[in-house]
């Protein structure tokens, strides 16, 4: 018997969230095996409300798929929502089994970074543990963190830092306006990686000489010796461009946003909300050495940038989307679609699985070794890393000159 297919997106949103969607659509309205196609609204917590969508039923669903793939964010809705231990309340999953049962959907796939990876290990293992047959669950990876475990590279991660080497680009050409001292410093997500941040440096040297000083969170941050770093570069160059990581910590693991008063609320998975860490350096440098800066926070503006999508990143979401329906009809349980770099001189990549027990509750940081030793730079293995992963331009489709995306 033929059955259903439920899929959700979950967590922050990115550029290409919904290209691994419009793979996942696009693979199972293929399958002899798929029935339906469901989506799921607002993530787990549409799934816990029954609030689905029938994607299979939507006219020209196919016609729509590659203006799906180039818009940002979550087309599907997203949310941060944490399913309760199974051992202490079992109640939500057996709520879920129950719906998925109601509505014969035996193959469930959940777009997400590391938290809605812990939701994906904790159904299925309820499924394993209850001799459920009928029913699979498959994550499809998310986050521009990049700091997923089981995956070389995360989608969404690509065009992220497309858009903040664009952007730092871009902001050279602020500072090369001017002849007298001039510092701006950019702060970028990354509560506990490094990873964008990290980015900024593929844009050093490709259109100037300024020069730049790069913080990642892997690294303990001395604000003296940071002050002594924008004295050393100035006395070189009028210009500097500084990058940090939101999470920035001191050697006693204090955050440097902390420095200042700030507001210490926590999303739904406890994860204190970091930011601000810019702010205390912009007022460090006017401070110590008083020439002109500024303080950048890209925030949410490197999540969604669809007019500034890796074609690169695209590609392979798309695949990834793919690969997970493959896998769900092949019985797979508890595993998440996953590529793997191949070894070589040619970027290529293969696709496969991964046992989402061995991703869940885990953060895949930036290596030591990529780090210079002062802390304040990357060093060539971080390039070469990079450097595949933002190549190619696409752009999201547009209409009287306006961005134009899909409304599910």
């Amino acid at each position: 018997m033929n059955k259903n297919l439920l899929v959700a997106q979950s967590g922050g949103p990115t550029a290409a969230i919904n290209a691994t969607l419009a793979g996942i659509i696009e693979e199972a309205l293929k399958s002899s095996t798929v029935e339906k196609v469901y989506g799921a609204k607002y993530g787990i917590q549409g799934v816990l409300q029954e609030n689905f969508i029938e994607l299979s039923s939507i006219k020209n669903i196919n016609d729509i798929l590659e203006t799906l793939s180039v818009t940002p964010a979550a087309a599907l809705g997203s949310c941060r929502y944490k399913l309760q231990d199974p051992a202490k309340d079992p109640s939500e999953f057996q709520s879920i089994i129950d719906i998925f049962r109601k509505n014969e959907i035996g193959y469930f796939i959940y777009i997400g970074g590391n938290d809605s990876m812990d939701t994906v290990w904790k159904l299925s293992e309820y499924i394993k543990e209850h001799n459920i047959d009928d029913i699979v669950v498959i994550g499809a990876p998310k986050t521009i963190d990049n700091d997923l475990y089981g995956i070389d590279h995360c989608p969404g991660f690509g065009s992220a830092a497309k858009y903040i080497a664009t952007s730092i680009s871009e902001l050279e050409r602020e500072l090369e306006v001017y002849d007298t001292p001039y510092v701006i410093v950019v702060e970028m997500m990354g509560r506990n990686a490094g990873w964008l941040t990290a980015a900024a440096a593929l844009a050093e040297g490709n259109n100037s000489n300024v020069p730049y000083l790069i913080y990642l969170e892997e690294h303990p941050f001395d604000l003296n010796n940071f002050i002594s770093d924008v004295r050393g570069e100035l006395s070189i160059c009028n210009n500097l461009i500084v990058a940090i990581s939101e999470g920035i910590r001191d050697k006693s693991g204090k955050m440097i946003c902390d420095y200042a008063d700030r507001d210490q609320s926590k999303d739904a998975f406890g994860h204190t909300i970091a930011t601000g860490a810019g702010r205390v350096l912009e007022n460090a440098i006017r401070s110590n050495i008083g020439c002109k800066v500024r303080y950048i926070e890209l925030n949410l503006l490197q999540r969604c940038a669809g007019h500034l999508l890796s074609e690169t990143d695209i590609r392979e979401s798309l695949e990834l989307g793919r690969n997970a329906v493959r896998l769900a009809l092949n019985g797979e349980n508890g595993v998440m679609s996953t590529l793997t770099r191949l070894p070589g001189e040619k970027y290529e990549v293969s696709y496969g699985a991964a046992d989402i027990s061995q991703i869940a509750d885990r953060e895949k940081k930036v290596p030591v070794e990529w780090i210079n030793e002062e802390g304040n730079g990357v060093k060539e293995e971080m390039i070469r890393y990079l450097t595949p992963l933002v190549q190619g331009e696409l752009s999201c489709k547009y209409e009287n000159g306006i961005p134009k995306y899909i409304v599910l």
